[in-house]
């Protein structure tokens, strides 16, 4: 795979950006958002989609953690 090009870059972040937006937005509810994940899907190399979605589910969940809203899932606590 041939490294993008800026100008491609600028548009898979552009793309990632107004579909978080949305999520936010949106609560979580991917279903009214189909239209920009298949944007941002177009836009992105197959690899960067993975990545961007992981660092997405980190930043969440620091995000609970560090406001406290972090409850462990009943398997964890068990432990």
């Amino acid at each position: 795979m041939a490294a993008p090009s800026m100008k491609e870059r600028q548009a898979c972040w552009g793309a990632r950006d107004e579909y978080w937006k949305c999520l936010d937005e949106n609560t979580e509810d991917a279903s009214k958002c189909k239209k920009l994940r298949s944007s941002f899907e177009s836009s992105c190399p197959q690899q960067w989609i993975k990545y961007f979605d992981n660092r997405r589910d980190y930043l969440k969940f620091k995000e609970k953690f560090e406001a406290g809203d972090f409850q462990p899932s009943k398997m964890t606590a068990k432990s």
